[in-house]
């Protein structure tokens, strides 16, 4: 648990330090050193589909960070309430509302227990928001430590209120997706669905790409895709390496003692 939560400290400040598009895709990152420490420790093997699922996660975090966009420069958490504020995010931002409150109130009691997208489209929609707010205060207290208190502004508060429901309303619906769904699953679908939506967001919001050419783009993209199809490949074959070998039925022939000792 206190490893748990240096890394989550860790993740929340490398949200004030680079760009969303770079960090929230490195999160892979995490599943193969979950793959190898268990091979180890835990004594569950890595088969051939887990090592290759590991390889196209370290290619595409590889790919990822080699072309990703340079962080904006920000003096001040005003700065990011103008890049919150303007109407492309504005609208996304109700367009997220909207749907998770359609989903809370109407799919989830009648689809919550056999559609699992209904749970994971809340965690990833609401999540996407919460990326934003998390570096908004992070960028706030990155810039309080250097000397410039930033929550003496009310947009500081703002964005650390939002973070703290967020991460709550996260919490419940992905706890009531893995009470009900098979973890193999909820997890995978989980990352495409958060990591993509979080990208699209920081995308409106902080208009990572507008610095790239199309070539630096594609190329983010195809890693991407590469990480997805790694972190796939290893929650779909966990289970291999730990399967035991059924053997098949042995039939004996009729003058076998033990099939005629019934026989008349």
């Amino acid at each position: 648990m206190v490893t748990m939560i240096v890394g989550e400290i860790a993740n929340f400040a490398a949200y004030a330090y680079a760009p969303a598009i770079l960090v929230t895709p490195l999160g892979a990152l995490s599943i193969i050193f979950s793959a190898v420490l268990a091979h180890f420790i835990l004594e569950e093997k890595l088969h051939i589909f887990g090592m290759l699922g590991c390889v196209l996660c370290v290619v595409g975090s590889v790919t990822i960070v080699l072309h990703a966009p340079q962080e904006r420069i920000i003096h001040s958490v005003k700065e990011v309430w103008y890049l919150a504020t303007e109407p492309g995010f504005i609208v996304y931002t109700c367009i997220v509302v909207v749907v998770v409150a359609v989903l809370i109130f109407w799919y989830v009691p009648r689809y919550g227990q056999t559609h699992l997208v209904v749970y994971i489209g809340i965690c990833s929609l609401t999540g996407s928001l919460t990326v934003m707010s998390v570096k908004a205060v992070g960028i706030a207290l990155k810039l309080t430590f250097s000397g410039m208190n930033q929550f003496i502004y009310f947009q500081t508060w703002f964005f650390t209120i939002v973070v703290i429901a967020f991460c709550l309303l996260q919490i419940n619906y992905l706890n009531m997706a893995l009470d009900t769904f098979n973890t193999a699953v909820v997890s995978p679908v989980y990352y495409v669905m958060f990591t993509s939506l979080t990208i699209f967001a920081s995308m409106i919001m902080f208009k990572d790409w507008d610095s790239q050419d199309a070539s630096q783009i594609a190329t983010e993209l195809c890693g991407f895709v590469t990480i997805l199809s790694g972190t796939f490949l290893l929650h779909k074959t966990k289970d291999m390496g730990n399967s035991t070998t059924v053997q098949p039925p042995v039939f004996t022939s009729p003058s076998h003692p033990s099939s005629n000792s019934n026989s008349r």
